[in-house]
């Protein structure tokens, strides 16, 4: 098995490729489509970069697997399904909870579905995905959303926002239905029972103190050495830590814009009466002391 990654600067995001070198299957993890909020623009530099590839291997892309929906990227799954005929776009199938929640906030109206229909797979916990000769086990790891998944092939897990390099810790659980308890849960009792020697692949880095960007580490590594949750972290020591740096950070750049694309599988809002699209920006909505004029 082979992984190839990719770093978006602008977001901090790490895609991955997962590869079979001799029968050239092959999978995504969290493809970035690039977003100027000023201009209100879409751009595939990232995609292009990750076509490229794929084209340049020879590989048989048949799944982008989705570990959440993020809120801080837009998702680029329906671009690559549109240069790669016959992909599907897989998620944990929580991911109607989120879908429930952001109905709401966003007013996507009744026709907007809540039962994850706008995804091609909706994964279960411990399922297998067959991708070709590669074999992709869901593991439900929820508490940066509700819905987090996080995958494991062969010898690799692939995290998301779950957990991050020893020298940054783990994911926020301040967003709506995201819960500390939660993602403590998920690590102590799914990631960290794996073993020591499997190999970790974060969904961001933002490294810390400046140094260079880095994406691989071990369950090992993560046990003995995460600065937020080690192997010796109680539960309640990490609640503490987590909801009061949460309470403490800003929204993400891109959160609505991420958000309403991301948990209708990355679909771009339908054109207008006028055919431009628009995003939907709420305002106060998770204010916590809100100014209405």
């Amino acid at each position: 098995m082979e992984i190839k990654t990719f770093f978006d600067e602008r977001t901090f995001t790490l895609t991955y490729v997962v590869y079979d070198p001799q029968s050239r299957d092959a999978v995504v993890i969290d493809p970035v489509l690039d977003y100027d909020h000023r201009g209100g623009h879409t751009f595939s530099e990232s995609l292009d970069q990750l076509t490229d590839f794929i084209k340049g291997e020879g590989l048989n892309l048949s799944y982008v697997l989705e570990t959440h929906a993020h809120a801080d990227h837009l998702s680029g799954a329906q671009r690559v399904k549109a240069r790669f005929p016959g992909v599907k776009v897989a998620i944990g199938a929580r991911i109607t909870t989120v879908q429930k929640v952001f109905k709401g906030v966003f007013d996507l109206g009744e026709g907007f579905a809540t039962d994850g229909s706008q995804f091609d797979v909706l994964l279960e916990d411990e399922s297998v995905l067959e991708a070709g000769t590669l074999q992709v086990k869901t593991l439900f790891t929820p508490g940066h959303t509700p819905a987090c998944a996080s995958y494991l092939i062969g010898d690799a897990v692939f995290t998301g926002d779950a957990l991050f390099m020893p020298d940054y810790g783990t994911g926020r659980c301040d967003f709506p239905a995201g819960s500390a308890e939660d993602l403590y849960t998920s690590i102590t009792e799914r990631l960290y029972t794996l073993p020591d020697e499997t190999r970790v692949f974060v969904g961001h880095d933002y490294m810390p103190d400046g140094r260079e960007v880095a994406w691989e580490t071990t369950i090992g590594a993560s046990k003995a050495g995460n600065k937020q949750l080690n192997g010796e972290t109680t539960k309640a020591e990490y609640v503490e830590f987590r909801n009061s740096r949460d309470a403490t950070l800003k929204a993400p750049n891109l959160l609505f814009p991420s958000v309403q694309v991301n948990v209708d599988a990355g679909h771009l809002p339908a054109p207008s009466g006028n055919e431009v699209r628009y995003l939907k920006i709420p305002l106060n909505v998770f204010a916590k002391d809100p100014e209405v004029c």
